[in-house]
């Protein structure tokens, strides 16, 4: 499931760019429709058109860079690579030379339909997979110039050589038993058009979807359906029979649609509607206006793939009902509401004005059933993504760390060795996949989870592991993992890094003063003091940071709980590191998970280095905006660096 949920994550990417592209697409049209051919229409039509046509296209390289373990150009040249090798190879022009066929027209009419979205995903992840497995290759000297990242799109294009020989054979097969089974499906009257719009709608993630509608929208079986209700009386339409594989389209597209993007919107995790209501308001509107479900249908595609098959059903149950009715719609791009008013006075539309009223009862049914679904079963729509989960806590942090301060190395070395141990208990560089890190901890993704020794982990300095699930792993480590993350980069890279092993060579050390057992301070900030396990965080609340003490704050700025030299201030603001003239080291964590805010809500009033004395002032946040965003403010203060200390605070 981690696998879809990335996958659909990646997809956002190009999905993103869509509806744009679509409303300029059906502004051209409609301005044609209205007042004939013309430059303005061509020209709305051409700027839609460049995306809406390569959509497969984008797919192939927004999937690639996804996919790739790091957001990474060279990925996405990989799949481009891809694409270009695996659709020139199976274009007509192509298998017409290669199958000695006489004319174009001979070729299978399948190679006519392998742009397609399928094909696209499948080349992003042939990208993907080529920079994540070849993206630090060493050749030998005498092709050096193809070591690492020069080698990656040449992978991918070898390796799409060998898929492409495989659609030879296969695609066609699928796309005939498409058409066959669309010709099979005319047979049921309504209930065939039911079984028709929900495979339209279950083939839509391949594209494979344009096969099955060829047979129903063209004359491919002589149904003709489209064309000929865009050729009204002067066609061979039949007034009540004309449209009905292409009405029941309008109201979901328009109103059941949007009424799902509604329902995500309200289900998403209240510190992630922001981020989430462009994309679906923007998707909404496409979908409405002009018919284009894409945007929207991958947004919870593969995220929530039971629940795109309930929205094929639904879909399926549309176009049933509306065979039934007495209503008949037809369009020339979508069914969206620009075709749905320039329908409306067309000789074979039968009673359009059923159309809104059937979609309000589909945006009922889209909003409360998605909305009932997403909360029953937990479903990891847009904004309700897995957050980190369980964590296996090992020893305390204390100098940064979970080794003793007087068993490390000092300066880089001692990083480097960190980073080195670190390196051996994820079961060695070739095993780490994905490396970066927050505030505290590593993030990484690995090969094979079954190679990670915790007890080493523990061993080379980390407070604990986590494990979210699938490939993910999560080190604890403290303040300065930033410097670990560099160091284990540089070992991966083989950057020449002075590696001292604090296990197998301990060098000589510097021998630092521990915090006494009570350590003092001012509160520092104000509000009703909390046992370090009341807090809502298993890595605080366990210990695993450190001991300490926490706050729910009543005031909104933090200031320095006694003198001494400012070490850390992140990015966001949300947290700062301290370390006091006695020689203990300081976390200040203001609320949980604040780091998502990023910083919104944070203003830190001292730089890193700077000397600060006992109620000089930190950080200042806005507590309203945290707590509007679904965040706790119970901010932690923790000695990392004496796992017995004991924290009072005194006037």
């Amino acid at each position: 499931m981690k696998f879809f949920q990335r996958l659909g994550r990646s997809l956002m990417l190009p999905v993103a760019v869509l509806p744009v592209a679509a409303i300029l697409s059906g502004i051209g049209y409609w301005i044609a429709t209205a007042a004939g051919p013309n430059v303005v229409s061509a020209f709305f039509g051409a700027a839609g058109g460049a995306l809406l046509d390569n959509m497969a296209l984008l797919f192939a390289i927004g999937v690639a860079i996804g996919m790739a373990d790091k957001p990474d150009g060279t990925s996405a040249l990989a799949g481009l690579a891809s694409w270009l090798t695996i659709t020139t190879l199976l274009k007509p022009e192509t298998v017409m030379a290669l199958t000695g066929a006489a004319e174009l027209e001979n070729v299978d009419a399948a190679f006519g339909k392998v742009q397609n979205v399928f094909v696209g995903i499948i080349c992003g992840l042939i990208g993907a997979w080529s920079y994540n497995r070849f993206k630090n290759t060493k050749l030998p000297d005498w092709l050096s110039f193809f070591s690492g990242k020069r080698s990656v799109a040449i992978v991918a294009a070898g390796l799409s050589l060998v898929v492409g020989v495989l659609l030879f054979f296969i695609w066609p097969v699928v796309f005939g038993a498409l058409v066959a089974f669309g010709e099979w499906i005319l047979t049921l009257g309504p209930v065939g058009a039911g079984i028709y719009g929900m495979l339209n709608r279950l083939l839509i993630p391949l594209g494979l979807h344009h096969a099955l509608n060829s047979v129903f929208w063209f004359d491919i079986a002589g149904i003709n359906d489209l064309s000929n209700f865009l050729d009204g009386a002067n066609g061979d339409g039949v007034r009540g029979v004309t449209g009905q594989y292409m009405t029941g389209f309008f109201p979901v597209m328009m109103f059941g649609l949007p009424g799902a993007a509604l329902a995500m919107y309200v289900t998403a995790k209240t510190n992630r509607r922001k981020a989430v209501a462009g994309i679906l308001l923007s998707a909404s509107i496409a979908s409405f206006f002009v018919g284009v479900t894409e945007p929207l249908e991958f947004s919870f595609l593969f995220l929530a793939p039971w629940l795109y098959a309930l929205h094929a059903l639904f879909m399926g149950i549309s176009l049933t009902i509306a065979a039934l009715l007495p209503v008949r719609m037809g369009f020339g791009f979508s069914g969206g509401f620009i075709d749905l008013v320039l329908g409306w006075v067309n000789p074979l539309a039968v009673n359009p004005w059923l159309i809104p009223v059937m979609g309000i009862g589909w945006f009922v049914v889209y909003f409360f059933v998605f909305r009932f679904i997403i909360r029953r079963f937990d479903l990891k729509t847009p904004g309700r993504e897995d957050d980190d989960v369980a964590i296996e806590t090992g020893t305390p942090l204390t100098a940064g760390g979970g080794t003793p301060v007087s068993a490390v190395p000092t300066g880089e070395s001692k990083y480097a060795a960190i980073a080195s141990g670190f390196i051996r208990g994820l079961g060695g560089a070739g095993n780490i996949t994905s490396l970066d890190n927050c505030a505290t901890r590593l993030r990484l993704e690995v090969a094979d989870t079954t190679k990670v020794d915790d007890a080493a982990l523990r061993k080379a300095g980390a407070a604990g592991t986590m494990k979210p699930g699938g490939h993910s792993v999560q080190v604890v480590y403290g303040l300065n993992v930033q410097f670990v993350k560099d160091a284990m980069e540089d070992l991966m890279a083989g950057r020449e890094v002075d590696v001292a092993d604090p296990v197998a060579a301990p060098p000589t050390v510097a021998v630092q003063t521990l915090a006494p057992s009570i350590v003092r301070l001012r509160q520092p900030i104000e509000g009703r003091v909390l046992a370090l396990s009341d807090v809502p965080d298993a890595m605080f609340a366990e210990g695993t940071m450190g001991p300490g003490v926490a706050i729910d704050p009543t005031g909104d700025t933090v200031v320095a709980p006694a003198a001494g030299t400012v070490t850390t201030v992140f990015p966001t603001g949300h947290a700062l590191g301290l370390t006091l003239n006695d020689g203990t080291e300081l976390l200040i964590h203001i609320g949980i998970d604040t780091v998502e805010l990023k910083d919104q809500a944070f203003r830190p009033l001292v730089s890193q280095g700077d000397q600060v004395k006992a109620g000089d002032p930190l950080v200042s946040f806005d507590p309203d905006r945290v707590r509007a965003a679904g965040f706790s403010l119970i901010t932690p203060v923790i000695v990392v660096s004496d796992e017995k200390a004991e924290v009072e605070f005194v006037s």
